[in-house]
């Protein structure tokens, strides 16, 4: 039997759009001879849509556009995901009941499975963390089990399809019921106890994380080899979001035989129909397959997403501030390579802080990139400003009295990042007719290291979810491996990171930032993606036991060298703890959206609430100890 792999880009919140997709597919599909094609999970609606889901209307449409998807299979079997709605029951808001769902098309009518109620597969697992939703929206098939007095074991079942002059009996799974190891139940396993199964479909909408697709081999392939039944995997491929956080969808659909090793991928961010013979799959020999948690899925995943992204948002010109440091150097060489160089401005806007040094790099980036480039300055925009700010009375109105203000040299140092992004980027983003970029990195947005309104602007932070040392990796592989050849100046890697606001961050004195990236970043990291999220408690208990370091993932020694004394650690262990847990939330609800490459991104993925920072019991006994035997 000829199988057809429909990996398809999935526009979110339009059925009528992923409609006409499937439809062409189908007809390919039918064509060349294929007896099933199965497409992605929510293949018609798109999954991150929001309270989209409660518009009734817009479910109308999805079961309308389903029907156009069904009357299409005559002469071929469509296995397709979509939201299913009992306009009859309600969930548990009061709103109606929706499922989500895998159909099964035969001859232009539906496929019963076995033993659901419904004429389709109803999804078991709810994924509700990270970016998932699904219980806001959705009805289980553990809800709906309950609701019906028996168990998901009953109702779990395959559905049997005559293809080729042969019954098969096809396990269908629904994404996250694949990923049983933190559920009380396994779908998976509950289908093998239903009787014989020819293999196994699972119909997903997935989203890319770094080394996602290596752990997903390795569960789908232990679950296959124990089952001894090939598997059939198909993602979709697309940009969606839940508004503050941005995912690529990569496919990688992939076929698993027997023994549980992959035969057949479908490449990565690419729409594409992969035709397998199921009678093969255990000939095909194994694949070698990459890697998916290096350098280059970052870059792959990033330059997808912002393409995408600008393409979405109807966005062809790009404005981008560069300094000479490493972050807007990236930046600038992420987006030349999407963008033609007329549709791409950077600009240096150096005040008297920002050295010779800096400002050459940032003409030679310019220069090196073929865009055009301008150089603004701002210091007398800035001391104007502060003039003004200094010499206008304030009147208390109650005793008519007058005061002035004092502007602080930290005070001087947000006026001078406003200025840049609030004025002359907003200004020459709007009379270019494009958009400026946000350019901070994650561990500037795990601590609020930049300026509301000033470098944290823009309508995209697509660095804000990599650690500066993968700023720095990703800025040699650009020159290495997408530019071949010396883009990002060797001088903006080797130079210290610096915001250069004041004579305190004098780069050609080796003065930069306050971070100790080599050692915060992993910090850092620890407080934001451990699954089992990191406390100042951890921390100071790491610290005693020796192995902080170990722990955290960076070079040994270096706590030692950054921090001297007990004092010192708590000291600094605290000044960023009190930030990441204060001033940094409020930054982080006011920040671009960021586009989403790690295990946990900030925006919708990382909840949070503005609480204040908080130190246990335990933390603060560790701490007075440290402190009296230092």
């Amino acid at each position: 039997m000829k199988i057809a792999l429909a990996q398809i880009e999935v526009i979110p919140g339009h059925p009528d759009k992923n409609a006409s997709t499937m439809l062409k597919s189908i007809k390919e599909a039918k064509s060349n001879g294929a007896s099933l094609i199965i497409f992605p999970e929510m293949s018609i609606p798109g999954y991150l849509l929001g309270d989209t889901w409660e518009q009734e209307s817009f479910l109308r449409d999805c079961e309308s556009f389903g029907r156009q998807i069904i009357s299409a299979s005559d002469g071929i079997c469509v296995m397709f995901g979509n939201v299913a709605i009992d306009w009859k029951r309600r969930n548990n808001d009061g709103r109606v009941r929706k499922y989500n769902a895998l159909f099964t098309a035969k001859d232009g009518s539906l496929v019963h499975p076995d033993s659901m109620p419904y004429p389709f597969i109803i999804k078991t697992l709810m994924p509700n963390y990270r970016e998932f939703d699904d219980t806001r929206h959705f009805y289980s098939l553990q809800k709906l089990a309950r609701d019906l007095g028996t168990t998901p074991a009953q109702l779990i079942s395959p559905v049997t399809v005559y293809m080729d002059g042969t019954m098969w009996n096809i396990g269908g799974l629904l994404c996250e019921d694949g990923w049983s190891d933190d559920y009380s139940i396994a779908p998976f396993d509950l289908l093998q106890h239903t009787g014989h199964l020819d293999f196994f479909v699972n119909i997903s909408a997935s989203p890319y994380t770094l080394g996602k697709n290596n752990k997903r081999n390795r569960v789908f392939g232990e679950e296959v080899k124990k089952a001894g039944i090939p598997l059939i995997y198909v993602n979709n491929i697309g940009l969606q979001n839940n508004g503050k956080t941005i995912y690529t969808f990569d496919g990688s659909s992939t076929v698993y035989n027997t023994s549980g090793q992959p035969v057949l991928m479908a490449p990565a961010y690419k729409s594409c129909l992969k035709y397998i013979n199921l009678s093969n799959v255990n000939e095909m020999k194994p694949l070698s397959l990459p890697e998916n948690d290096d350098i280059a899925s970052i870059h792959h995943a990033l330059h997808y997403g912002i393409s995408h992204f600008l393409h979405d948002i109807h966005m062809e010109r790009v404005v981008i501030g560069i300094s000479g440091g490493i972050d807007s150097a990236v930046s600038a060489a992420l987006y030349a390579d999407v963008l033609s160089p007329e549709n791409l401005l950077l600009v240096n806007m150096p005040s008297r802080f920002n050295s010779s040094t800096t400002k050459d790099l940032s003409a030679q980036l310019a220069k090196n990139l073929g865009c055009k480039y301008t150089v603004m300055p701002i210091q007398e925009s800035v001391d104007m400003t502060v003039e003004q700010l200094e010499r206008t009375p304030i009147t208390f109105t109650k005793d008519k009295s007058e005061s002035h203000l004092n502007v602080s040299s930290f005070t001087k140092e947000n006026i001078q990042a406003r200025d840049r992004s609030s004025r002359i980027l907003a200004g020459i983003a709007a009379s270019f007719g494009a958009g400026f970029t946000c350019n901070a990195n994650k561990a500037e947005t795990t601590v609020g290291y930049s300026t509301l309104y000033g470098d944290q602007s823009g309508f995209l932070c697509a660095l804000a979810d990599l650690w500066k040392y993968q700023v720095y990796a990703l800025a040699r592989y650009l020159n290495e491996h997408v530019y071949k050849r010396e883009v990002i100046p060797q001088g903006t890697i080797d130079i210290v990171p610096s915001a250069e606001l004041s004579d305190k961050q004098d780069v050609d004195r080796g003065m930069g930032d306050p971070l100790k990236y080599p050692y915060h970043d992993y910090l850092f990291k620890s407080f934001v993606e451990r699954w089992h999220k990191a406390t100042p408690e951890d921390i100071l208990e790491w610290y005693i036991e020796g192995n902080l370091e170990s722990q955290l993932g960076c070079q040994g020694g270096l706590v030692k060298k950054y921090f001297p004394t007990p004092k010192d650690f708590i000291e600094d262990l605290e000044r960023w703890w009190n930030l990441y847990s204060g001033m940094a939330v409020a930054k982080r609800i006011q920040a671009p959206p960021i586009l989403a490459v790690s295990r946990r991104a900030y925006g919708f993925d990382h909840r949070e609430s503005q609480n204040g920072p908080y130190y246990t019991q335990k933390y603060l006994e560790i701490k007075e100890k440290l402190l009296r035997q230092s």
